[in-house]
């Protein structure tokens, strides 16, 4: 099995060198690393010849102007010759036989798409949380059901740590570029899951870094807000945006069923911007899609998006207690 792994860059200098190195030594050496350098205006492109001078392995592309990073990526997609193919990101550490593993677990279960856990790190690499899955509530989506329709309302497949048959790309491009909120490995393993199987590797496979320039780290944007009405607007503003882009991309799944549900979904989060003080108004669909997830961010997004009335009070309690 060959692969091709897909790093896009930009400004990444002061940890690219580390994270090449890492998976330039992996225990698995069939493999071409693929970077695509969206315009960096530091020293990335000069480290980046570096490397394309020591080891054939290495095929450099150099963008004219900055794509962003799902065209990058997108960019990169098209470039797969080989069986199978990765995301790599420009600042974490590979363990060495990460790929070996995914391999393996690929090859064990027979499946389309492998990921993993990650090990969460500070800027100098000092373990933060020994587990991503854990940290973020994701152990039981993952473990108790791994499919589809628990990926549907949220992503916990991390693009870093992704395998995957090369295929899929046939269904998967073009990715989503209008959306803010699906990026590429959401709509990976989205596209694949509905069609294929994933399987995971049940243990951190990379260092993920925490730092000031992280693209999206391991914190939630709405753990930082201070004001209760600029968090239900973020809520609702993500949902909205992801279930307009279903629906721009039905042509993917091309399920009737499906396209009607998603219709559904974006008129709920639509009406929901109304709710002032509460409603119990169709509640039914809350507990439809947030079915999977766990039972305290069923909660919390219950009260939230249905009970704003409530959940302000509770908002300003818990912001008290963290000062």
């Amino acid at each position: 099995m060959k692969i091709d792994v897909l790093m896009a860059t930009y400004n990444g200098e002061k940890y690219l060198r580390e994270q090449m190195d890492s998976i330039l030594e992996q225990s698995f050496g069939d493999f071409r690393l693929l970077v695509s350098d969206d315009g960096s205006t530091d020293g990335t492109r000069e480290i980046l010849n570096e490397y394309v001078g020591k080891d054939s392995r290495v095929v450099v592309f150099l963008q004219n102007k900055n794509l962003g990073s799902t065209k990058n990526f997108e960019f990169l997609m098209r470039k797969v010759e080989s069986e199978c193919f990765m995301f790599s990101d420009q600042d974490d550490v590979w363990q060495k036989n990460k790929l070996q593993k995914s391999i393996d677990k690929m090859k064990e279960e027979d499946c389309d798409l492998v990921y993993s856990d990650l090990e969460v790190v500070s800027e100098d690499l000092d373990m933060l949380h020994k587990s991503y899955w854990k940290l973020k509530g994701f152990e039981k989506k993952v473990k108790r059901y791994n499919h589809f329709e628990s990926l549907y309302l949220n992503n916990y497949v991390t693009g870093s740590t992704m395998l995957v048959k090369s295929k899929w790309l046939e269904k998967i491009l073009p990715l989503p570029d209008k959306s803010k909120f699906i990026l590429h490995d959401y709509w990976t393993a989205l596209v694949v899951s509905k069609f294929g199987k994933m399987a995971y590797v049940d243990e951190p496979l990379l260092k993920y870094r925490q730092h000031l320039d992280n693209r999206i780290g391991s914190k939630r944007k709405s753990d930082e807000m201070r004001d209760f009405k600029q968090m239900r607007d973020l809520f609702l503003e993500v949902k909205l945006d992801h279930f307009k882009t279903f629906l721009k991309r039905q042509d993917v799944f091309e399920e009737e069923n499906l396209e009607r549900l998603n219709k559904v979904c974006f008129q709920y989060f639509e009406a929901l911007k109304k709710v002032k003080k509460g409603s119990f108004k169709n509640s039914r669909l809350f507990w439809r899609l947030y079915k999977y997830e766990t039972l305290g961010y069923v909660f919390q997004n219950y009260l939230i998006l249905h009970w704003p009335v409530l959940a302000k009070p509770l908002f300003s309690v818990k912001k008290g207690l963290k000062n």
